[in-house]
């Protein structure tokens, strides 16, 4: 009996999570696109954000790719400390963890995962949720200047957050479960408001800027 109820739990949060064919219970095909897909390209943004860093250290007035007007700026936000918290370049970080992302997203095609590797993506996603805003408050408000790359891996982050939270609290038991369900039904529109707070906060802090280009 215990088995048959686990079951149709299992087939329930299939149901909610909208996928067919699901690599385990409770791991949508969905989120394992979005481990590989949003993996690489928050890798490219770290990896092109590291390779620019390397270039200035080896020639401080070298040009960089990213330094498009006096706001969007990699220079600008490479030469802070905000840049190296951990006493390293911030991009090294997102090169591990992206990495790592994109390795789970391939195996979970292949092979059941466990729930307890799910959970560590809830807590990885989220400490890298806690980072990206803290660096975005430091760059729009402490800095003064936004770096391009440094806003794709923002941009990749959101979703894995999103995507791999909702996944794992969607079809539990009580409340939780319940707000789980609604935030995968409703991520894309949870992400598109997430990307628009950002989109506003640049324009209004950096507003006497832009107006000059119109």
């Amino acid at each position: 009996m215990s088995a048959t109820v686990h079951d149709e739990q299992d087939h329930e949060r299939d149901d909610v999570l909208g996928d067919t064919g699901p690599v385990v219970a409770g791991w949508p095909r969905g989120l394992s696109v979005a481990l590989v897909a949003l993996g690489l390209v928050g890798l490219a943004g770290a990896f092109t954000l590291a390779v620019e860093k390397y270039r200035l250290l080896a020639d401080p007035s070298a040009p960089l790719s990213c330094d498009l007007n006096p706001i969007l700026s990699c220079g600008s936000v490479m030469d802070t400390w905000q840049a190296e918290l951990l006493g390293f370049p911030n991009p090294l970080i997102g090169v591990v963890a992206f990495s790592a992302l994109v390795a789970v997203g391939v195996l979970s095609f292949a092979v059941p995962l466990p729930r307890w590797v799910h959970g560590g993506l809830v807590v990885g996603t989220s400490l890298g949720l806690v980072f990206i805003h803290w660096l975005a408050f430091q760059s729009a408000f402490r800095i003064g200047a936004l770096c391009p790359w440094c806003m794709v891996v923002w941009a990749a982050v959101i979703p894995l957050f999103v995507w791999t939270t909702s996944s794992y609290v969607a079809g539990r038991d009580g409340a939780l479960g319940r707000a789980g369900e609604t935030l995968w039904f409703w991520r894309y529109l949870v992400v598109m408001v997430w990307y628009a707070a950002f989109v506003t906060v640049a324009l209004v802090q950096f507003w006497d800027y832009w107006r000059t280009l119109l």
